[in-house]
């Protein structure tokens, strides 16, 4: 074990510090059964770098042994068998551990008992299914970190909607936006729909560095995303960006220019999948022609509909850049008319007329 002062930095919030030791264990306890599709856990298996595997075989240095405990992923026969590391921590008997959760938070309270929204398992003392919320009012206060996968889980994602009716929210909403695990840390988000699945593995490999005491926490935005890779918009890191500031717009979805016209919304959705693209560096929705529907931001999806219209900040900037598009085209045009000519003196001749004279002397 090593000791060594831990800082959590969040947005807008100094940094606390506090002694504690590194872990030469830990256990991920995963939860897909918020409102979800589990897509999110399908996702990580897509992970490369590092892959799922190379997690729990230990073959990354420096990381505490992990103990992954997800359905989809789990050698158990399922049941009791499989909720009992579940159970051993919420008696306090399992520690520590991250609590990873998938799926969007539903509003118990409004139906009064009368039901449940979702349930992971049953209750051992009265046989009825027990609620994902109440799973989490055990394990959060116990956690040393708390993870939300995915949008639905991070800010209530699409069963969060006008109108639903659940109640649905995000982790953090449920929690409680001042929630601080064991370890001091706040809600992890990283969202997605579903996670990009290097996004989730590298923020989650920072949670364990920490956990381990060779790492600071994790730098989170006011939304309590991991700031490295979210702190970007689509249009900055998008190839097809420059069509934008030359106001080369696509009218249909089979062009290379930008598609703001079309429905995209990455200049102002928070997502670096256009760098880093989705499985093994390749894929990503303007990559491969898809517009940006903002499916990492808190208002996603309410903010973003329809997504096939174009935004409404898309009208007035696109307006406003046409001028400046024109005359930057037809100066490039000219430039690149000039410079895309070879020079006069690579030619056949018998003379030499590039300049340079072999007899000279100084």
């Amino acid at each position: 074990m090593t000791t060594h002062s831990s800082t959590t930095e969040v947005a807008g919030e100094p940094a606390r510090g506090e002694d504690r030791q590194g872990f030469d264990e830990i256990t991920i306890l995963w939860i897909s059964e918020g409102m979800s599709c589990d897509g999110d856990t399908v996702s990580l298996t897509a992970a490369d770098q590092p892959s799922i595997e190379d997690l729990v075989l230990g073959l990354i240095p420096g990381l505490p042994k992990v103990n992954l405990v997800n359905k989809v992923l789990s050698p158990s026969l399922g049941g009791e068998d499989f909720l009992a590391p579940y159970r051993a921590a919420a008696r306090g008997d399992l520690a520590p551990f991250i609590l990873v959760i998938e799926g969007s938070i539903p509003n118990q309270n409004i139906i009064e008992g009368d039901g449940y929204w979702t349930s992971f398992g049953n209750d051992p003392e009265t046989g009825e299914p027990q609620t994902l919320n109440s799973w989490i009012d055990q394990l959060a206060p116990k956690a040393w970190a708390v993870v939300a996968a995915g949008t639905c889980a991070t800010f209530g994602g699409i069963h969060a909607m006008a109108g639903n009716p659940t109640g649905s929210m995000g982790l953090a909403d449920y929690l409680g936006w001042d929630y601080r695990s064991q370890g001091g840390l706040p809600v992890v988000n990283v969202p997605g729909c579903p996670i990009q699945p290097e996004n989730f593995m590298e923020t989650l490999v920072w949670v364990l560095y920490h956990a381990a005491g060779s790492a600071p926490p994790p730098p989170l935005d006011h939304m309590l995303r991991p700031q490295w890779l979210f702190g970007k918009t689509v249009h900055e890191g998008c190839d097809r960006g420059s069509y934008y500031e030359q106001a080369s717009f696509a009218k249909d979805y089979n062009s290379p220019k930008c598609l703001v016209k079309t429905g995209c919304w990455g200049p102002v959705v928070n997502c670096n999948v256009p760098k880093r693209g989705w499985m093994a560096g390749v894929g990503g929705c303007p990559n491969v022609g898809g517009i940006c529907i903002g499916c990492t931001m808190p208002g996603f999806p309410d903010a973003f509909m329809p997504f096939m219209d174009e935004p409404p900040g898309g009208t007035l900037s696109s307006l406003a850049i046409k001028p400046y598009g024109a005359v930057i085209r037809r100066l490039r045009g000219v430039t690149n008319e000039l410079v895309n000519h070879e020079p006069k003196w690579r030619h056949n001749k018998r003379k030499l007329t590039s300049g340079y004279d072999p007899h000279y002397r100084p």
